[in-house]
């Protein structure tokens, strides 16, 4: 099969979640990518659980579709090594403090002479400029700062954090985009050049329609719950057995809602007319339209809205959404077979192309599985010379 990303070799110094997850995006597409880890100790989250017959789920959720070699970048010859690969490479990714490639004597100048042509991506906590630039920071630590915790949560409630790790999730989404980026000018201008991706620039990017909200009025966007801040209803209902997602975007929507919940003449009451007009009389309305859901299950609801052609979910918990079937449809949900681990369902791949797919195509890597392929294959090292530098502890 052929893939998107077919030749592009990507050397990978990432580790944890933010550069890993920009580089798994990047190998499902079809790019090689050849992380490089720490010797015997390698990528952080190999010690993050739970476990699987001893190796990482974690670990192994984000990196599929990588090699593994294992380079002491502490050492003159590991370096020696990293600026032979980087002749051979596209791209290379880190997400190390800022200005910790300089002290190696790897940065981006250093690298962009050995090959004019490198991509340079750098994904940080704060960036390379700013005050904040050499500052360390974690996913709690820009979602705190970047504004996302202080409007989540219930009304009136304790502000809180994301479920999953959006600050570093958002920052590998814009990191892989950079370089995808990046490709597509050096394919026109023949130059590389550094991408510098913040993971607080990443929450504010993010904020939608928060920033824009206080601009206009000048009041502090707080937590609402789960009521959307501009459209109503848009929330969950309370029905005879849980709940039901109900997204009434526009007023043709309001108007099908109306009709599935037998309150029809909710649609030329004066009050309702419009969304700014819902959105000023909300509490009376919902105190209206909450009523009929209690009447019947979800089961009933999601059927009856579904019919009328109106937006709704049930709040699945995650074991019903890895049983999902338009989940499983769309191959959301993929089992992988690890050397050790065994069998393991991990998310698929959300980008489907019509002549390119991506796949999944080989499970994570153990610690350094691939050291000397990739040092015979890229740099030409024979057996005798790359079992020299391991005793030497250069991997």
């Amino acid at each position: 099969m052929t893939y998107a990303l077919d030749g592009i070799k990507v050397l990978d110094l990432t580790r944890v979640l933010a550069g890993p997850y920009a580089t798994m995006i990047l190998g499902d597409l079809g790019a090689d990518i050849i992380k490089i880890e720490i010797p015997k100790k390698g990528d952080d989250s190999r010690n993050f659980g739970p476990y699987l017959n001893n190796e990482s789920a974690y670990f192994m959720s984000i990196n599929r579709n990588k090699r593994s070699m294992t380079l002491n970048l502490k050492e003159e010859k590991g370096k020696k090594i990293l600026l032979e690969l980087v002749k051979e490479a596209d791209v290379i990714v880190e997400n190390f403090r800022p200005g910790t490639m300089e002290k190696l004597g790897l940065g981006f100048e250093v690298l962009k002479k050995k090959n004019p042509k490198i991509i340079y991506a750098a994904a940080s906590g704060f960036g390379h400029s700013g005050p904040y630039s050499k500052r360390a920071a974690y996913d709690a630590v820009v979602q705190a700062m970047g504004g996302i915790m202080s409007i989540t949560g219930q009304k009136d409630g304790k502000l809180t954090r994301v479920g999953p790790s959006i600050g570093d999730i958002t920052a590998g989404l814009f990191t892989s985009i950079g370089i995808l980026t990046a490709l597509v000018n050096r394919n026109k201008t023949g130059k590389g050049q550094k991408i510098d991706v913040a993971m607080l620039d990443c929450q504010v990017a993010i904020l939608e329609n928060a920033i824009a909200r206080y601009v206009v009025t000048k009041d502090i966007p707080k937590p609402m719950g789960n009521r959307h801040t501009s459209i109503v209803p848009f929330e969950p209902f309370e029905t005879k057995d849980g709940e039901i997602i109900i997204a009434a975007g526009n007023d043709v929507l309001w108007s099908k809602l109306c009709d599935a919940i037998g309150k029809s003449e909710l649609v030329n009451d004066e009050r309702f007319k419009t969304n700014p007009l819902r959105n000023e009389n909300y509490d009376i309305l919902r105190a209206i339209i909450a009523e009929p859901f209690k009447n019947k299950t979800t089961n009933e609801w999601l059927g009856i809205l579904n019919d009328k052609g109106v937006p709704n979910g049930p709040i699945n918990t995650i074991d019903k959404v890895i049983k999902d079937p338009q989940v499983l449809e769309r191959k959301m949900i993929v089992e992988v077979e690890h050397p050790k681990a065994g069998k393991l369902k991990v998310p698929g791949i959300p980008i489907k192309m019509s002549d390119t797919p991506g796949e999944i195509r080989t499970p994570s890597p153990l610690l350094g599985e691939h050291t000397y392929e990739i040092l015979e294959e890229m740099l030409g090292y024979n057996k005798e010379k790359i079992d020299k530098l391991r005793d030497e502890n250069i991997f």
